[in-house]
């Protein structure tokens, strides 16, 4: 009878993991600006034929990460012979899955229950920050396996003891040494800056496993962290060694990217109390990064709030936590409070420590009130009826198919029906909750799916034709300019500045038809794309010939262009043309 439901549980961590893998390759899977920049200029470094120095066209944007970075993309897309969004990506989902199956043996360690252990599996993989910022080209997936790795390896010790500290012994000098080499890793994909928050974790861990201390044992603990934390700093410092331009990695990644975001010009205080980046904003770090898991976490913290002023005052609690678990609130904490200093925070910067709030979530599943999951159904509702709806469109547009607007649809109506049902079945509430959450991801995979395909690109005869030609493409953002590289692979591309974002390249402040001919006369082709859904054809005709079109999706909005008014009607305000055009040779006379 036990085996049944540990089966159902296993199939839903497998059903989660295939939806990581689908629609990975398409150009609209949600992810970060700076996926753009990092490929761009892992393209031109592998182009290089070298490892080193790193190359890039961007303006104060080359040495922005570590190599280690780019080399993963430069060995996963064979030096630029299968440069595709699949194979650059799909390391991060391997990374990702190696996360998750940790998260998993720890928490089967802790709870001796494989339900639980595949439930703490399905949080992490429910937090969007995993699914936005761990399923495609960026750093938060190797930089929180390699760091998430000791920190689990310390937690595996300690559940072998049965929590009892006495029983436990110091890892090994060798032990550590492996430590040192996984943070090393973290660090060489991210920054020397991890090793803060990491070692600090690490060593606090420790001594509280290994309580009670004498001064002995804690000097003994610290001199092996210290070695770790050497040992981590000595493999990312191998990249000024290796670097032939070590200077500019001074300059630019460690006093412009690093050190750069301690300073303020308003002073330390005020940025961080009034500034864009305020401390009590990064309180919500954790909230932030589940996204629309978000209540369920402010419950968890709820839950700890709460019982801790039982405890104090009434002396008793509702929930306590064994010493496991001491170690992975500690975890959380630390890195909270390290990445609240930075002049500039971030809610990315606690990524690495999503493992540890997932684990606690499992386990304490129960103990969380319903009410938080009721609001997360809540907000589920509108996200499936415009996503459905926006796929409903789709499906009716000319690159979308019959099949995919089915799908779609059914996804969303299945969200509904699970907020539904947890109104009549109040048990099953946070179950219906996290699959919502889950299905949430998979409607937005299929209602994007039709705009990734190969129907909705230019036909293979016009990226033929543009193969080695000079085109001008819009840019939105820095560095989105580098997705036409796989739009029109082996084209010489140039970005103009589009939807307002940037100024002062390829004159900006003519008007769209002046700008349009100026790029017609100076490039081979231009991609433009339509000024408003009046415009039925490009302005420039028929000095102009258009060689195609696909469907564009706006990713920045005026004010007043979504109102209450059309948003049932996103044709009018998410979709628009992109031509690829041509200035046209005038015809010779006889």
């Amino acid at each position: 009878m036990q085996q049944r439901p540990n089966t159902i549980w296993l199939g839903l961590v497998l059903a989660s993991a295939l939806l990581y893998l689908f629609g990975l390759g398409g150009a609209y899977a949600p992810t970060n600006g700076d996926e753009m920049v990092y490929i761009h200029i892992a393209r031109l470094t592998a182009a290089s034929g070298h490892w080193l120095p790193l190359v890039s066209e961007l303006e104060n944007m080359r040495n922005t990460k570590p190599p280690l970075l780019f080399w993963q993309a430069m060995l996963a897309g064979n030096w630029g012979h299968n440069w595709s969004l699949l194979a650059l990506r799909l390391p991060s989902v391997v990374y990702t899955f190696l996360t998750a199956a940790g998260i998993g043996l720890i928490t089967l360690r802790m709870s001796n229950k494989v339900r639980t252990a595949c439930l703490a599996v399905l949080i992490y993989l429910a937090f969007f920050s995993t699914f936005r910022y761990c399923r495609v080209y960026v750093t938060s997936a190797p930089e929180t396996f390699w760091m998430a790795l000791p920190l689990l390896g310390v937690l595996w010790l300690q559940t072998r003891t049965n929590n009892n500290s006495n029983a436990s012994s110091l890892p090994s000098w060798m032990a550590f040494t492996l430590m040192g080499l996984a943070l090393g890793l973290g660090l060489a994909y991210k920054s020397f800056a991890l090793i803060a928050p990491a070692a600090i974790t690490l060593w606090v861990l420790l001594l509280l496993q290994h309580t009670p201390l004498q001064w002995g044992k804690t000097l003994f603990i610290s001199a092996k962290v210290a070695w770790s934390s050497t040992l981590a700093l000595a493999i990312f410092g191998l990249w000024f060694v290796l670097d032939p331009q070590p200077a500019a990695v001074w300059q630019e990644f460690i006093l412009t990217e690093n050190a750069g975001k301690m300073n303020t010009p308003k002073g330390y205080w005020h940025a961080a109390l009034f500034g864009n980046y305020p401390m009590w904003g990064q309180l919500l770090a954790y909230p932030e990064n589940a996204g629309i898991f978000a209540f369920p976490v402010i419950g968890l913290a709820w839950l700890g709030l709460s019982s801790a002023i039982s405890s104090k005052y009434k002396g008793s609690a509702a929930w306590t936590l064994s010493k496991s678990e001491t170690m992975l609130a500690l975890w959380l904490l630390i890195w909270l409070l390290v990445f609240t200093l930075p002049s500039q925070r971030s809610a990315r910067y606690v990524i690495p420590a999503m493992p540890a709030l997932a684990i606690l979530m499992a386990l304490h599943w129960e103990k969380i009130g319903k009410l938080w999951f009721y609001i997360t159904l809540l907000i589920t509702l509108p996200a499936f009826i415009i996503l459905g709806r926006i796929g409903w469109v789709i499906g009716g547009m000319d690159i979308g198919t019959t099949t995919l607007m089915v799908l779609t649809t059914a996804a969303a109506a299945t969200g509904v029906l699970l907020a539904c049902v947890s109104l009549f079945k109040p048990d099953w509430s946070r179950m219906c909750a996290l699959l919502a959450c889950l299905l949430v991801y998979a409607t937005f995979n299929l209602m994007v799916q039709p705009l990734s395909t190969p129907s909705a690109d230019y036909s293979a005869n016009t990226q033929q034709q543009m193969q080695n030609q000079r085109i001008a493409v819009p840019n939105g953002f820095n560095g989105q300019f580098e997705r036409y590289q796989f739009v029109l692979p082996h084209a010489r591309i140039t970005p103009y500045d589009a939807e307002g974002r940037n100024t002062g390249t390829l004159q900006p402040d003519l008007p769209p038809t002046e700008r349009l001919n100026f790029l017609i006369g100076q490039f081979d082709a231009v991609v433009w794309l339509q000024d408003n859904l009046s415009q039925s054809a490009p302005p420039c005709l028929p000095h102009c010939t258009l060689l195609g079109a696909r469907w564009h999706v706006k990713s920045r909005h005026q004010n007043g262009e979504i109102t209450w008014s059309n948003l049932w009607y996103p044709q009018e305000w998410l979709f628009r043309r992109e031509w690829l055009l041509q200035r046209t040779l005038p015809t010779a006379t006889p």
